[in-house]
C-alpha cells in the first residue's frame, strides 16, 4: 500500500527554467522546507541514473535519503526514487510540467509506502497531514523563489 500526495501550482516562468531549477538538487534547500542539505551531484539538472544524497526533516523525522533519477523527459517530467539510508524504505517524487498560458503548470507528486498496520495508522493520524502541509508549503516557496528572483 502507498500514500500519494500531489500539489499543483502555476509559476510565472518558462517551463525549461522551472524544469532546470527543480531538477538541480542544490536548489532544493532553498524552496523545500524538508530539505536540509544535499551532497553529491548537486550543481546541475540530473540525468537518468545520477544520484544525490539529501538530509531531510519530514513530519518531524530526520534522516538521509539517496535519490536516483529514474525518468527524465525534459522539460516535462522528472522522477526520482529514494532509499532511506539505514532503512532501505523510501518513496518517489515525480515532477510534471506543462505550459499554461505562457506560464508553467508544475505538479509535484510524492509517493511513499505505508507498510504494516502500525505505520498505516500513524500515517492516517499524523504523518500524512504533516507531509501534505510540508509539500504544499514547498510548492508555494518554489513559486515565490522563481518569480521573485527572476
Amino acid at each position: 500500500m502507498a500514500t500519494s500526495i500531489r500539489n499543483t501550482i502555476i509559476i510565472d516562468r518558462p517551463i525549461a527554467e522551472v524544469f532546470d531549477y527543480v531538477s538541480t538538487p542544490g536548489n532544493w534547500p532553498r524552496w523545500h522546507p524538508s530539505s536540509l542539505a544535499v551532497s553529491g551531484a548537486t550543481d546541475h539538472s540530473l540525468e537518468v541514473g545520477e544520484e544525490v544524497t539529501e538530509e531531510y526533516l519530514v513530519a518531524g523525522r530526520q534522516g538521509q535519503v539517496v535519490w536516483t533519477v529514474t525518468e527524465r523527459e525534459a522539460p516535462r517530467r522528472w522522477v526520482i526514487e529514494g532509499r532511506i539510508v539505514g532503512r532501505g524504505a523510501g518513496g518517489n517524487v515525480a515532477y510534471t510540467l506543462s505550459p499554461h498560458d505562457g506560464d508553467t503548470r508544475f505538479e509535484r507528486e510524492f509517493r511513499y509506502p505505508t507498510p504494516g498496520l502500525w505505520f498505516t495508522l500513524l500515517n492516517a493520524l499524523l504523518f500524512r497531514r504533516r507531509i501534505a502541509a510540508e509539500s504544499a508549503e514547498a510548492v508555494r516557496r518554489l513559486k515565490r523563489v522563481l518569480e521573485e528572483e527572476h
